[in-house]
């Protein structure tokens, strides 16, 4: 059953985001208590999510040296100089290009797990692998930010807004989810709890979806003209993600299962980890929320793609 939903979640997100819109237009009135009402979802969503995401085992993600570097250099190095490639087609519009980066440039440590399984490839790593992705790129997400906006920018009209969330919205989900881990540890009786809880990111993540387009329609409709170049942008993202997988399986020599992990992994991206820095903006910046969004979206029907795509371009090898 949980197969199946994860299987068919793409089109359950279009159909929330399809429904938000229309509820957005109809009931105008609405969308104050949907943005009121988005952080808290957003706060169960991400401490579920977290909980998912082994953050007492991280030695076990280091067993796999060369799976580990490859996931690494990849992630954090040669996609993020494609990320520096692509900016050159986006228009100077600041919040444009903030929420560009912003989604881009940080790894998914959620459904790449679920699409990592049913693509064929190998989800014991993917979950091992995901406390590193997660710490990895809470580190280096400023730095990313301050090389690619400058010091200026980032220092002035971005760390007072995003800092309170970071800590109140990341770092809180984050410590809580670790406290429960470690108490399932010491109490393995309480394993079905966090079971439980991974049956909630995707029905939760629709319902966040549907907030999110419920409360920003306007927005939404506004920055219609800027949807077709974002839609290259993020499409030609997925084929370089897909390509650098492939070149990292052969130059670490990794068989045909960890190679499409890898191509998973680049080309899932956190989301909706960062989208509630780019609500917690000032007005200025709103348009990275629907960038933001609409990445996701993208990436949904490009990992419907990966999963038929991915078993014929990374092979097993004999």
């Amino acid at each position: 059953m949980k197969d199946t939903l994860e299987r068919y979640q793409v089109w359950l997100y279009l159909a929330a985001i399809l429904l938000g819109m229309l509820t957005g237009r109809v009931w105008p009135s609405v969308t104050g208590a949907f943005e009121t009402a988005l952080w808290p979802v957003l706060g169960v969503l991400l401490y579920a999510t977290f909980t998912q995401v082994p953050l007492t085992h991280l030695t076990a993600a280091f067993r796999d040296g060369r799976f580990n570097a490859a996931l690494v250099v990849g992630n954090f190095l040669i996609m993020p100089a494609i990320v520096w490639l692509l900016m050159f087609l986006v228009p100077a519009d600041p919040a444009i290009r903030l929420g560009i980066l912003l989604v881009l440039l940080v790894p998914c440590t959620d459904w790449f797990i679920s699409f990592t399984h049913l693509g064929g490839g190998d989800s014991a790593r993917a979950i091992a692998a995901s406390p590193v992705l997660l710490i990895l790129q809470i580190i280096l997400l400023p730095l990313y930010l301050w090389l690619f906006l400058g010091k200026e920018m980032v220092s002035a009209n971005l760390t007072s807004h995003l800092m309170p969330v970071f800590f109140g919205l990341i770092l809180t989900p984050l410590l809580l989810a670790w406290l429960t881990e470690k108490a399932v540890d010491k109490k393995p009786a309480f394993t079905g709890y966090i079971q439980a809880l991974g049956w909630l990111p995707v029905p939760v993540l629709a319902l966040v979806v549907f907030l999110i387009a419920a409360s920003q329609i306007t927005l939404v409709l506004e920055s219609g003209r800027m949807l077709p170049l974002l839609a290259l942008i993020f499409s030609a993202y997925l084929i370089a993600a897909a390509m650098v997988g492939k070149l990292l399986s052969s130059a670490f020599h990794l068989p045909g299962a960890r190679g499409r992990t890898l191509a998973f992994s680049f080309g899932t991206r956190n989301s909706f980890v960062v989208l509630p820095f780019a609500i917690a903006l000032p007005d200025l910046w709103a348009p990275a929320v629907v960038v933001i969004v609409f990445q996701s979206l993208v990436e949904l029907f490009g990992m419907t793609a990966y999963l038929k795509w991915l078993p014929k371009l990374i092979h097993e090898r004999s």
